[in-house]
């Protein structure tokens, strides 16, 4: 059996954005639904898409 050590990212700003994914940690709903019956290699996988998705919804965009 292996140690889980993929830590919930949540930051207690729960709000979803109109493509529901959250505001706070960037997780898609199914996503943080999913979170504690997830492996510890899908788990991995969100952070990295939530990484992805912050990034993307912080980047200065000029026109």
């Amino acid at each position: 059996m292996s140690i889980d050590d993929s830590k919930s990212p949540c930051i207690s700003i729960c709000a979803l954005d109109e493509n529901d994914i959250c505001m706070g940690c960037y997780r898609s709903a199914e996503e943080i639904t999913d979170w504690f019956m997830s492996t510890n290699e899908q788990k991995q996988e969100v952070l990295r898409l939530a990484r992805e998705r912050c990034q993307a919804s912080t980047t200065i965009r000029l026109l």
